[in-house]
């Protein structure tokens, strides 16, 4: 981990709680999603799946669907602030290439999995008996036909390459500003093709929150240990081909003017961050001021 995080103030981490807050969002809205648009393209009650019988269509439209999702959910000011990571893996992934500090690690992942259950809770309320349909089952993460190793085998896969997509544009130039974008377009290919196979996960979070709720957790391990081992990998040898340096930072989407903690934690915008918190500070207390005279100038 980069040294220079020893001399940011040990109140820092106390100071992050709205990105923790935002993590847990995105990936609950991410998940609503997910739900929402699952009943409305497998229940058998809905004129879609009358209308488009063949799986792998309702799947293209899935893949579509949640695809934009994440690519909105990337660059939303919210994702645009917390990084836009709504994945333990992908948090532990920058955690080995030392962009975030432990306790942002823990805190990011704890408040990845509540968002995921509490995602699917309301979803629940919304469209109710629906998801518990056998052809919707909350969206569940499931191996396919071919079997828990294929499952294993796919996840790894499909999260090495996201990984490696997101390192490799992100610290380009002339092409970070599109990261958020493909890592959308991947979600999507994947839900079209590689769904079948394992269900689609590359999230530990995403798996609990549709298992918790449709007490289903076949092959739970696969999901806890083959997206965290492909992100790792593609983190590692990232690393080894560039070291530490090449990776600029933890964010997806890095061009714009949001805190960042990242690079709070590298460093970088420190100065920055503890003089837009004093601006703020002294800002609240002219108001404060302004307030108790009435609003009335001298």
């Amino acid at each position: 981990m980069p040294s220079v995080a020893d001399s940011a103030p040990p109140a820092i981490g106390l100071r992050h709680w709205p990105e923790y807050a935002m993590e847990a969002a995105l990936l609950g809205i991410f998940m609503l999603s997910a739900c929402l648009f699952s009943a409305l393209l497998f229940y058998p009650g809905w004129p879609v799946a009358q209308l488009v019988p063949d799986p792998f269509y309702r799947r293209v439209m899935m893949g579509l669907a949640m695809g934009g999702t994440a690519v909105a959910l990337n660059y939303s000011p919210w994702g645009q602030r917390s990084g836009a990571h709504y994945n333990p893996a992908v948090t532990l992934a920058f955690a080995r290439l030392g962009k975030i500090a432990p306790l942002d690690v823990v805190a990011y992942i704890g408040a990845q999995f509540a968002g995921a259950v509490l995602g699917v809770l309301l979803a629940v309320l919304l469209v109710r008996g629906m998801l518990a349909d056998a052809d919707v089952h909350y969206a569940v993460t499931r191996p396919g036909s071919s079997g828990v190793a294929v499952a294993f085998l796919a996840e790894a896969v499909i999260s090495w390459i996201l990984m490696t997509v997101v390192l490799t544009v992100s610290n380009r130039t002339n092409l970070a500003r599109f990261t958020g974008l493909c890592a959308g377009l991947l979600v999507a290919t994947f839900i079209i093709f590689e769904a079948p196979l394992s269900g689609m996960s590359m999230n530990p979070a995403r798996t609990v929150g549709s298992g918790f709720w449709a007490h289903d957790w076949t092959a739970l391990w696969v999901y806890f240990i083959a997206p965290p081992l492909g992100m790792l990998a593609a983190a590692e040898l990232y690393l080894r081909r560039h070291g530490g340096a090449g990776v600029f930072c933890a964010k997806l989407h890095h061009q714009n003017d949001k805190r960042c903690i990242f690079c709070e934690y590298q460093g970088r915008g420190l100065k920055r961050a503890e003089k837009t918190e004093k601006a703020e500070k002294t800002e609240r207390v002219e108001r404060e001021a302004v307030g108790a005279g009435g609003g009335l100038s001298p």
